[in-house]
């Protein structure tokens, strides 16, 4: 624990503010971490196939990932659906 990757005063904090215990609270806060670790581009993947497991064709799909992408926490232009197909498909 000595080497985690985030502040041991923010696990603390977030423990003392929520009562969770402190094992939860570095687990919560890894988590918080990986989410802003995310680039557009592994955001594009991911919501790619969940939308495609959740029956969804790329024609529809295109368009909620480009709407999506501008609201997450990663500044990117706005993506063109050959782009996010590039993304996706290489």
């Amino acid at each position: 624990m000595a080497h985690d990757p985030f502040p041991q005063d923010l696990v603390r904090y977030l423990a003392a503010s929520t009562g969770l215990p402190g094992p939860t609270a570095i687990r919560v806060v890894a988590d918080v971490n990986a989410y802003y670790d995310e680039t557009a581009e592994d955001f594009v993947r991911r919501r790619h196939g969940e939308l495609r497991a959740q029956g969804c064709k790329n024609d529809e799909i295109w368009p909620r990932i480009t709407a999506e992408v501008t609201n997450r926490r990663f500044k990117t232009a706005e993506l063109t659906d050959r782009q996010l197909r590039r993304i996706v498909y290489g």
